[in-house]
């Protein structure tokens, strides 16, 4: 996935001779006026204010949230798309970009997960002889997002990495990490996304998609064949924080022909990586079992 080519910044200043009214009773104030540089903390409270919008919103949305003026907001929201921060819709309303998405994938909490999952990983790509992927729920909680991969030995393999998004509810593990989210932000998720149809087999409906997960829930993994991609299968099973929250997805992918007669096999070697991982992270199941520990059929 190529992304737009970095240019400078040409914001120089914001107006800092505007006086934001005063919050209404019981808004707290942002960062743009508590102390520090303004211009600096008027681009976190954009960043910050994208970020929780699922739909984005217009320049005069950002001003009434922010209580910023527009002449000021602009400069800022042009350099931050400019660089990739942010991208506008259609309607031209603003949204988190793919630059802003590559920092969280760079956050603590992932880079956790890549440090105590590398040796599993490349282990389970030894083993299986396929290219294992880590994937991570993107803040636009419409995809995940590849934090780290190590690559099959094979010359015809599945192709992707560190950084590229891929759809939820077209990949193993998208599909995992919605199932294992807790119900209410799975139903949140659900309702925001699009199910854009990929190949013939991708699920597009919201019912069917559902009963998809509850399969995955049952069973502990996930199995996607030719949903994104003709020819490219998935199996995936999540990984879990200490305090039981799903933190990622663990997965292998390769060509169908190739994984196919191998699914009970690679599901069982995706499975017992997740729950090494998910152990390394400090996840102890109060029941004594794993999500992951089953097999799909």
């Amino acid at each position: 996935m190529g992304y737009t080519a970095s240019v400078p910044n040409t914001e120089r200043h914001s107006d800092n001779r505007t006086r934001r009214p005063a919050a209404p009773r019981g808004r707290a104030r942002r960062g743009g006026t508590d102390g520090g540089h303004r211009a600096a903390n008027r681009v976190v409270d954009i960043l910050e204010l994208l970020a929780a919008s699922r739909d984005g919103l217009a320049l005069r949305e950002v001003s009434r949230h922010l209580w910023a003026p527009k002449s000021s907001l602009l400069p800022l929201l042009r350099a931050l798309t400019a660089r990739g921060y942010l991208a506008q819709g259609r309607a031209l309303e603003y949204r988190l970009g793919p630059g802003a998405l590559d920092l969280g994938a760079a956050a603590p909490a992932h880079r956790e997960l890549v440090e105590v999952a590398r040796p599993a990983v490349v282990d389970l790509m030894r083993r299986t002889g396929e290219t294992v992927f880590l994937g991570t729920l993107c803040s636009d909680r419409a995809s995940i997002v590849y934090v780290d991969k190590v690559e099959s030995d094979h010359v015809i393999r599945y192709a992707g990495g560190v950084g590229d998004r891929r759809p939820l509810h077209a990949t193993s593990s998208g599909k995992v990490i919605l199932a294992f989210l807790s119900p209410d932000e799975r139903e949140q998720v659900l309702q925001s996304l699009s199910l854009a149809r990929h190949t013939e087999r991708t699920v597009t409906s919201l019912p069917a998609l559902r009963a998809s997960l509850e399969e995955i829930r049952r069973a502990g993994v996930c199995v996607t064949t030719d949903e994104l991609v003709s020819g490219a299968s998935g199996i995936a099973a999540p990984v879990f924080d200490r305090y039981g929250r799903v933190a990622g997805a663990c997965a292998i992918g390769g060509p169908t022909d190739r994984v196919g007669p191998r699914i009970r096999a690679l599901a069982t070697e995706v499975a017992a990586t997740a729950r090494t991982l998910s152990a390394r992270l400090g996840h102890r199941p109060p029941d004594g079992k794993e999500a992951g520990a089953r097999t799909a059929p």
